[in-house]
């Protein structure tokens, strides 16, 4: 059988959905056909007007329109803007012959099976056979849809359900049709999880699928009991927030970014679809809902919903929070409970759950009713909706951004435990659960030889869940394969002679803890192994060093002690970069200031798509110290090409920290000269990535990897760059464009960039750099104003312009 590969793509609908889907595979380099309707009645208005437009212009308009308002729109469907040129637009009546050249259509129009149905019949005549061909729906089974359809269409047709917004949610839902070959389920469950970067979860055709009917009972639910246990909806959120692992918009938040009017219409498809779900009435919408549909209050996009944004008669803004009760607005109240109290010392999030539901007040007796009626409820879903129990723990983490899925807590509560807690509240696991007990499997999961297994109720026992051999996972392999361990750092064993080492401080922040154990990784990797990774399965790479520390350092006036603190990292960094053996860097979600500078410092980056990454120093008073105003000198005049005006390149990469660049995905790095083409890579998804990294430190320790020499030939500009610096920093004051201080702290980073007031080009060493650099920045350390940007960000999380 030949293989198949996807080079193009059709997207047929480009409303958010589909335009994002379209952006998405122009993300993985696919070439996209992006087709929708001619809008009728534009072209009636423009007749009107007399117009004699390009025909195709005013035939086009919609979908370029669509195109065109998701491109502009924040968080940014695409990982760079010159990405969106593999995308070509056209109308269902004159473009929909070229659809006989793509090797996947898919098709994301309004969520009605006729209008769908003359879709696919369109789409049948000019398709050529063997191509792929899916429908986004999220409600409508698969089955009406490929009625009537060619037999070699419904062998190929199936449903790809992809979360909105389609770049940044993980789930990818593949629904068989009656007539799917298995061939097209392999195939898509393999290029969601490789190309595209997803959770692929293959559900069966049921209403809602996996993700929607589990997440929106857990809505639906809530909504039920917020009256009954006369919570408020900043109490709600704040109990089902980052306490467990979920985002920071928790509920009713998140409601308002959906739209309230989404979930209402997925809640109405399981009502009117599942009248055998023992959770039936849960699905009908509480009065306080319905009200909220007719005064159209339905989230962001109508301006109010459970919050509303106003403007204080100050000019200040305010978010108020509708009163379920009164159904008025009111300024929001500070949520606290006693039992959240107990679990703020408690880092992972898993162990909390033992905490939350022994709870004496009301946050306890949330947290019982709400895990025992979830219990029940994903219990009986097996095997109506997936045969799997890890499928629905994989859709809610894929798809609602949870840290861990219903049966992971219920593990972590103790499944016993959990059966207990659901008797009490009225409620009864399905057989299967007690079942496994009595055939002494005590628990869901299990981790053997770095695997994970899940048990699996026709054949009662644990067996290994299949797709993790491109993985590794740092959890399952931590305490087994531990080498060396600290406060800050883990240090694990990869396997074939590499080492990985762990950040496990707060954020992932860089202090004396985790610098101690980056250089043990080096000691031991060179003694003993032949590579190191640095790389973590947190939330975040590294928010960067920890500026607590530099702020009570700075305080006390303990200059010495602040001085040998910022060489140490510096020294770190420049081991990193010399060592006798290859250093791969995995950073991945927010990658600031020190996790930005040890980036930079590794032989090699394997970058996650999702990556923020930058120098981000300025907005708490300093210049990068850990090496990062270094590099930057040392790669402008990398980049140096004869004929030049090196000054103009040199003034780029000044920019980059001056502004405190930020990529928002790997690929716009590369523009800022973070990462380096030709020599860093991303992966798109993220589970991949410490697999890949070692993988590529094996294949560099294979090729003979040579200890590098130290750099001693940069050319650095003196007084010529640190004139037009001081110049550029002068009007910018002046123009009221930054403060002074500001200015103090541009003037001192263009000092370390132009190498000194040298009076004509000369090749320094990298030494000599960062030791102007750690000059500089220690005098920003001494500043009232540094401090008090510092001090401003540990306590608000946010910069300070003074």
């Amino acid at each position: 059988m030949s293989k198949r590969r996807i080079k193009k793509v059709a997207v047929i609908g480009s409303g958010i959905m589909g335009s994002g889907i379209a952006c998405h595979f122009a993300n993985i380099g696919a070439d996209v056909l992006l087709l929708d309707i001619v809008p009728r009645e534009l072209i009636d208005v423009e007749k009107a007007k007399g117009l004699t437009l390009n025909d195709k212009v005013v035939r086009n308009r919609l979908v370029n329109d669509s195109l065109k308002s998701a491109l502009k729109s924040k968080p940014s469907p695409i990982y760079h803007q010159k990405f969106a040129d593999r995308i070509t637009t056209g109308n269902l009546e004159d473009d929909i012959a070229k659809v006989k050249d793509v090797d996947w259509i898919i098709e994301v129009v309004v969520e009605r099976l006729d209008i769908k149905k003359i879709v696919f019949e369109n789409l049948d005549k000019h398709r050529t056979p063997g191509t792929l061909i899916t429908s986004n729906t999220s409600g409508i089974p698969i089955k009406f849809m490929s009625e009537g359809r060619s037999e070699d269409f419904q062998k190929h047709f199936c449903g790809t359900h992809f979360f909105n917004p389609a770049r940044y949610l993980k789930l990818f839902e593949i629904i068989p049709g009656p007539k799917t070959s298995n061939e097209v389920l392999e195939f898509l469950n393999e290029y969601g999880e490789k190309f595209l970067g997803k959770t692929s979860v293959v559900a069966k055709d049921t209403p809602a699928f996996i993700g929607n009917r589990i997440g929106i009972f857990g809505i639906q639910s809530l909504f039920h009991q917020v009256k009954k246990l006369g919570l408020t909806v900043e109490e709600v959120d704040k109990l089902t927030g980052p306490v467990i692992g979920r985002p920071k918009s928790a509920t009713f938040r998140t409601v308002d970014v959906v739209g309230l009017d989404t979930l209402v219409h997925v809640a109405n498809g399981i009502y009117e679809n599942c009248p055998n779900d023992e959770a039936h009435e849960l699905f009908k919408l509480p009065e306080f809902i319905n009200t909220m549909m007719e005064n159209k209050w339905l989230g962001s996009k109508t301006g109010q919903g459970f919050y509303k944004k106003v403007k204080g008669d100050n000019g200040k803004s305010e978010i108020l929070s509708l009163d379920l009760d009164t159904l008025e607005y009111r300024s929001k109240k500070r949520a606290s409970f006693a039992t959240l109290e107990l679990t703020k010392t408690v880092d992972k999030v898993i162990d909390r759950f033992p905490i939350l539901v022994s709870g004496k007040d009301k946050a306890g007796e949330f947290y019982r009713k709400n895990f025992a009626a979830m219990f029940e409820y994903v219990s009986n879903r097996i095997p109506e909706i997936t045969d799997e129990l890890y499928k629905i723990d994989d859709a809610m983490k894929a798809g609602f951004g949870w840290e861990h899925g219903p049966f992971q807590i219920w593990d972590a509560i103790g499944v016993e435990k959990g059966i207990e807690i659901m008797k009490a509240e009225g409620k009864t696991p399905a057989a299967w659960v007690t079942d496994m007990l009595a055939s002494g499997s005590s628990s869901f999961y299990t981790v053997k030889d770095g695997a994970t297994y899940a048990y699996d109720i026709p054949k009662k026992a644990q067996e290994k869940i299949p797709g993790q051999d491109a993985f590794i996972i740092l959890d399952n392999i931590r305490k087994s394969n531990e080498v060396f361990k600290n406060s800050g750092v883990v240090i694990e064993d990869l396997g074939d002679g590499i080492l990985n080492c762990e950040f496990q401080s707060k954020m992932n922040t860089i202090g004396g803890d985790v610098l101690a154990g980056l250089n043990k990784a080096v000691d031991l990797a060179e003694k003993d192994f032949d590579g190191l990774v640095i790389g973590n399965q947190g939330a975040n790479f590294s928010v960067g060093a920890n500026i607590g520390m530099i702020f009570m350092m700075a305080v006390e006036q303990e200059y010495d002690e602040l001085n040998m603190a910022i060489k140490y990292f510096q020294d770190t960094m420049m081991r990193m970069r010399y060592s006798s053996i290859p250093t791969i860097a995995a950073p991945h979600g927010m990658a600031l200031g020190g996790g930005c500078e040890l980036s930079m410092h590794a032989d090699k980056v394997v970058a996650a798509a999702e990556t923020y990454i930058g120098l981000v120093e300025f907005g708490v008073g300093v210049i990068p110290g850990g090496g990062g105003s270094k590099e930057m000198a040392l790669r402008a005049q990398d980049t140096f090409r004869k004929g030049d005006v090196e000054l103009n390149t040199l003034q780029e990469y000044f920019l980059t920290i001056g502004m405190a660049k930020v990529a928002t995905s790997a690929y716009e790095a590369f523009d800022m000269g973070v990462l380096q083409k030709g020599k860093d890579i991303v992966v798109v998804n993220k589970d991949r990535q410490i697999a890949t990294a070692k993988a590529h430190a094996r294949l560099l320790a294979d090729a003979g990897y040579t200890q590098p020499v130290k750099r001693k030939d940069i050319k650095v500009l003196g007084k010529q760059a640190l004139g037009m610096f001081l110049v550029g920093t002068d009007s910018m004051e002046a123009s009221n464009y930054i403060s002074e201080h500001d200015q103090k702290i541009a003037n001192k980073l263009a000092y370390v960039m132009a190498g000194g007031d040298l009076s004509e080009p000369t090749l320094v060493s990298e030494q000599y750099l960062l030791d102007i650099e750690r000059e500089a920045f220690l005098s920003l350390c001494t500043e009232r104003k540094t401090l008090e940007r510092i001090q401003h960000m540990l306590k608000t999380g946010k910069p300070l312009r003074n």
